[in-house]
């Protein structure tokens, strides 16, 4: 039969009571256990020994008690979040409460409410954590507006757009905000990547457009050089193909699938004529050397009779001849020109100022106007020597001494002018 009980309720037992120490069997196989609120059965095991019985409710206990050990430490460890920690502690509390197991059930539902402070504490550090993230999160998004719309007012096109990505990508990854601040945020955001997206757009159709108008020039430019490619006219063809290559860069890239087809056919024809041309100029280079060391012969050989003149008949004769010979030699390399021509038209300088110097000596005018400069410098000087003697004689020094002076200026001109008149007579 069942044992009465002292009282409605007993206390949990101290630390040292076993967990068979909460319960009995009673003879006919009906186990109990004592709670806090009394005595009440667990089951029934008939015809069999009472301490097996008692024992197999004692090993439910222990598996309810290693279950809130583990619960106790997941908490513990931060396995769980508060939610659902809280949901496990009562599903757990549930089952203690009502258990058919032998075992101090007041003990663990006193370990599980004692988590209660514990998940308080953790709820509140959650509810820092994420007030702290929220803040790290609006800074974050707010630092990408600023940049998604710096980058939207700007022309980095290639790096841009990756950069719009990565800026996306991060936004995903980081928590919403409350509703208000995350929508306008992205609002803000949104706009940028969209004002950047219509500006990349409108600069690359602009500049397909470009590219296309570059080729169309650029097929121009090649129908005029195969137009110029056979020419052999050397000089005003290279000043052509010059123009062409300067209109060529001006006209920037064509579409990339063509601009290095389009270069290497305007380069094949430019290459061509330039070889062509490069030919033609070897050939007369070997020319204009012979031509060069025959002129250069001819002007040491009348360097050599006419300098320095004594016969001016026979220096113009002599040069007239020689440049006869020296025109009817052909062309010479370009960068000889000048000291040749510098060499001929000191030759023929030489004869020409020996011709003129001899026409002054031989001059009858020039002779009579020299004579004339004298005889009338000789006369002032003498008109200025009587004057000289009046004025000495009168005591007059200062009008002696201003006849002096101009006495000397009229000597040096005496003397310039019967140098000259010397000439003449030589």
């Amino acid at each position: 039969m069942r044992q009465p009980v002292a009282s409605g309720k007993i206390s949990p037992m101290n630390s040292t009571a076993s967990p068979a120490d909460f319960g009995r069997v009673d003879p006919d196989g009906t186990v109990y256990v004592r709670t806090p609120e009394g005595e009440r059965s667990v089951g029934q095991i008939p015809d069999s020994d009472p301490a097996e019985a008692l024992a197999f409710y004692v090993r439910r206990y222990e598996a309810l008690e290693v279950e809130v050990g583990l619960l106790e430490k997941r908490i513990q460890a931060g396995a769980l979040s508060p939610d659902e920690a809280r949901n496990s502690v009562k599903g757990v509390r549930t089952s203690v409460e009502s258990a058919n197991a032998v075992g101090d059930l007041a003990a663990l539902v006193a370990r599980l409410d004692a988590l209660s402070p514990v998940l308080d504490a953790q709820s509140e550090a959650r509810r820092a954590e994420r007030a702290k993230a929220q803040e790290a999160a609006r800074d974050a998004k707010e630092q990408m507006v600023v940049e998604a719309e710096t980058l939207a007012e700007g022309n980095d096109w290639r790096g841009g757009v990756n950069r719009f990505r990565a800026l996306l990508d991060d936004w995903k990854a980081l928590p919403r905000l409350d509703r208000a601040t995350d929508d306008a945020l992205w609002h803000r955001f949104s706009t940028a990547r969209t004002t950047y997206t219509r500006r990349r757009k409108a600069q690359f159709a602009e500049q397909a457009a470009r590219r296309d108008e570059a080729r169309r020039i650029k097929e121009g430019i090649i129908a005029e050089a195969r137009e110029l490619a056979t020419s052999t006219q050397w000089g005003p063809t290279t000043g052509a193909f010059r123009d062409l290559m300067a209109r060529w860069k001006a006209a920037g890239p064509a579409p990339r699938e063509v601009d290095d087809a389009l270069w290497a056919e305007f380069r094949g024809i430019q290459d061509g004529f330039f070889s062509a041309r490069q030919s033609v100029l070897s050939e007369q280079d070997t020319e204009f050397r012979a031509n060069q060391a025959t002129k250069e012969a001819l002007l040491a050989e009348a360097e050599a009779a006419i300098l320095p003149i004594s016969d001016i008949a026979q220096a113009k004769t002599a040069f007239r001849a020689f440049l006869d010979k020296f025109n009817a030699v052909g062309k010479v390399p370009r960068e000889q020109i000048r000291s040749l021509d510098s060499r001929v038209k000191a030759l023929e300088s030489a004869v020409r100022n020996a011709e003129e110097d001899e026409w002054r000596r031989t001059d009858p005018e020039a002779k009579a106007r020299a004579e004339e400069t004298v005889a009338m410098l000789s006369a002032e000087i003498a008109k200025l020597t009587e004057k000289i003697t009046k004025a000495e004689a009168r005591g007059d020094t200062s009008a002696a001494t201003k006849a002096r002076d101009s006495i000397a200026t009229y000597q040096t001109w005496l003397d310039q002018a019967r140098e000259t008149l010397a000439d003449f007579n030589r």
